[in-house]
């Protein structure tokens, strides 16, 4: 039985650290929301709820955290009652955040200076898989550290990809939602075309799966665009986010990224509609309402 920390109880945080609870680990619980630490603890065995990521680290031996974007990210590591003011020296830090490449190196040069290790761990699967355990996760940072940290990695995922050292994790996870995004952008222009040109939606995206232009993506959202379901598994305004972290990360590199620019507006014109706390499949509403069409199945 380890000494595990877990902070952020989101979407993703709370079912991921479920798992680690379920797999018999001592784990202290921290959430910005305080009553999701209070909930997860009335139904799991092992739990402590913590006032603070301070007091979490001083109860762990390994500390992770899932939270929304960069500077919640540094506020509970770096911050007033953060974790780098409670972890002992040796603590490993695992962050599955999705935040910025540059800014998490930053964070793990700090976390260095008091001899706490540090990973970018970032993961995919949205909450099915955060809830069954079946999540990929990205790893940067020293392999070492990342080996010494599996086992638990291993309660909440089932595919592990080490891409190098710091922040290359992170790296992988961006460049893995520029090409989703850009993906579900061509889907909803197509889909929208066709089905204002009378083509049946269920007949073309049975053609798509038939054909190069197959994604296990599409193929996932489509029948809750057709169903009009859209319940968030991840949202559009954190998809909005990574776009506009990998940008930023072009950005520093050089590298032009023009159809992701594009995309970027289009999830931005989604969240001005009011679409931005629902499933990103919902970005397809904006294009419909301009061709004054609805995709739907029968």
């Amino acid at each position: 039985m380890a000494k595990l920390g877990f902070l952020g109880l989101g979407l993703m945080g709370y079912p991921m650290a479920r798992n680690l609870l379920r797999a018999g680990h001592q784990v202290a619980l921290w959430s910005n929301t305080a009553s999701k630490a209070k909930q997860l603890a009335s139904e799991e065995k092992g739990a402590a709820v913590c006032d603070s990521p301070k007091q979490a680290a001083e109860q762990s031996d390994f500390i992770f955290l899932c939270v929304g974007d960069t500077k919640m990210s540094e506020d509970v590591i770096l911050g007033a009652n953060g974790v780098i003011e409670g972890a002992k020296p040796g603590t490993v830090v695992a962050d599955a955040s999705t935040i910025s490449p540059s800014a998490s190196r930053e964070i793990g040069k700090k976390l260095a200076a008091k001899n706490i290790q540090f990973l970018d761990v970032p993961c995919t699967g949205s909450t099915p898989g955060a809830t069954g355990g079946t999540l990929t996760f990205m790893i940067g940072g020293d392999e070492s550290v990342f080996f010494k940290t599996k086992p638990f990695l291993e309660n909440m995922g089932k595919q592990f990809y080490y891409c190098g050292g710091p922040g290359a994790g992170l790296e992988a996870k961006l460049t893995q939602n520029l090409i989703l995004s850009n993906i579900l952008q061509a889907f909803n222009e197509g889909i929208v075309l066709s089905t204002k040109a009378g083509v049946d939606p269920e007949l073309m995206i049975e053609i798509l799966n038939n054909s190069a232009a197959k994604s296990g993506l599409i193929s996932y959202k489509a029948p809750f665009i057709f169903k009009r379901d859209f319940t968030t598994n991840f949202s559009t305004k954190w998809m909005h986010k990574d776009v506009g972290l990998a940008l930023d990360s072009a950005q520093e590199k050089g590298v032009p990224l023009p159809l992701t620019s594009l995309t970027r507006q289009m999830f931005q014109a989604a969240i001005s509609e009011g679409y931005g706390e629902l499933d990103m499949c919902s970005t397809i509403q904006v294009l419909e309402h301009w061709a004054g069409v609805e995709v739907h199945g029968k």
